[in-house]
């Protein structure tokens, strides 16, 4: 059995790997979608698919079960969401989720959805590692290792800090932070 797990993994975070740990208890193989795959160089989004899928890519390296990992681009019709998602994934039995409109959507579509909870959502969410980030505190031991040693490769607590500054005006640099998006695809 195939299992679907999609976030914007900005960054790929401990609680992403504990929910894949989970999942790989109960399939065969994983897909992890890459959501959000067009946004980059924000706030919100400061990473780009390419860099999101060395992150899950080296963090599940020692993982038992195969993996795909594959960017999913944003659409803005929540209707046909899912069969976008499906054509762009190798074919899965189950999508897992806690993210409610993502839970409606897969089971408007006929997918199974299974959800887990949530692991240290304290602070295992991606709004907070950011602003951690920004703001020069502590991130590092809330990602996988692989995942700090790639956001140093790229240089991108520089850039999330830069994209988040303002300008000579005062204007804001980013688009302002929202609410929790640990796993959150925006399929809006």
């Amino acid at each position: 059995m195939r299992g679907f797990y999609i976030g914007r993994f900005q960054p790929y975070h401990n609680g992403h790997q504990h929910m894949v740990e989970e999942i790989a208890g109960e399939v065969d193989e994983i897909v992890l979608g890459i959501g959000s795959a067009g946004d980059s160089h924000t706030r919100r989004n400061p990473f780009t698919a390419g860099e999101r899928v060395m992150m899950v890519t080296k963090a599940l390296d020692g993982l038992d079960v195969p993996t795909y990992v594959v960017p999913i681009e944003d659409l803005e019709r929540n209707s046909v969401w899912v069969s976008h998602v499906q054509s762009m994934s190798p074919k899965f039995d189950v999508a897992y989720s806690n993210n409610p409109l993502v839970v409606r959507l897969f089971e408007e579509a006929g997918v199974e959805v299974q959800s887990s909870p949530m692991f240290k959502r304290d602070v295992l969410e991606g709004s907070e590692l950011r602003t951690r980030m920004i703001r020069g505190d502590g991130w590092r031991d809330l990602v996988p290792d692989e995942v700090a040693e790639t956001i140093a490769e790229i240089d991108g607590v520089s850039r999330i800090r830069q994209v988040a500054s303002s300008d000579a005006n005062g204007a804001a640099g980013a688009l302002p932070e929202d609410g929790p998006d640990g796993e959150t695809p925006d399929p809006a």
